[in-house]
């Protein structure tokens, strides 16, 4: 008698055939493109946003700026306000504009990407993908 435990481990042990299968990307949806493009666009853009106010965040509890004040003030003979020019606001607001203008270009290459690549497509075939099931 054996039990449906043997029954499964016997049927374990046999190697298992991987089947593989050869395709060819002919086709980029261009919408899908577009949309994916978009999103990726958009986490790098938080992405920005977050990298930009820890490093200020960084630089300025380490009084990086109050030292090249010094340094600009020493070099010039002149009174320097680093942290005014680069306060926390300012540096921000930059960072949002540089963040939209990633979104903006970044979607739009991707548009632009989606778009070459089925007009290539015609003239190569498509590129050769490889799968596997296991």
């Amino acid at each position: 008698m054996s039990s449906v435990a043997e029954k499964l481990q016997r049927k374990s042990q046999r190697a298992v055939a991987t089947k593989q299968v050869r395709l060819k990307l002919v086709y980029v949806d261009f919408w899908s493109a577009i949309k994916l493009s978009f999103l990726v666009a958009v986490a790098l853009g938080i992405v920005l946003l977050v990298v930009t106010f820890l490093v200020w965040m960084v630089l300025n509890s380490t009084g990086i700026f109050s030292d090249i004040d010094a340094l600009l003030g020493d070099l010039t003979g002149q009174e320097s306000n680093l942290v005014g020019s680069f306060s926390l606001l300012q540096v921000m607001g930059f960072a949002v504009i540089l963040a939209l203008l990633n979104v903006v270009v970044g979607t739009a290459l991707g548009a632009v990407g989606a778009l070459l690549y089925n007009a290539i497509v015609k003239l190569t075939g498509g590129l050769l993908l490889g799968f596997t099931n296991n």
